[in-house]
């Protein structure tokens, strides 16, 4: 699996939670804090950002439950 197979099944998966309206990516980028051709790039295959390949094999190793509380820890780190 590529890394833009990650980033791609994880931006459908938030429109799919999003009660399937679409989400633009520069909204997307915006909300995560880079720019549009930067996600652009990743979504496409184009760059490869090793840090977030590493964070989605660590996330691949826990069971569900311990991805939840995982996730939710970062986003209060991030409040």
């Amino acid at each position: 699996m590529q890394i833009n197979d990650l980033f791609n099944i994880l931006h459908n998966s938030l429109e799919s939670q999003n009660n399937g309206k679409k989400i633009s990516l520069k909204d997307m980028a915006l909300s995560l804090g880079i720019s549009m051709r930067t996600y652009q790039d990743w979504k496409l295959g184009r760059a490869k950002p090793q840090a977030a390949s590493t964070v989605i094999r660590m996330l691949g190793r826990l069971e569900d439950d311990e991805i939840i509380r995982a996730v939710r820890k970062i986003n209060r780190l991030e409040d």
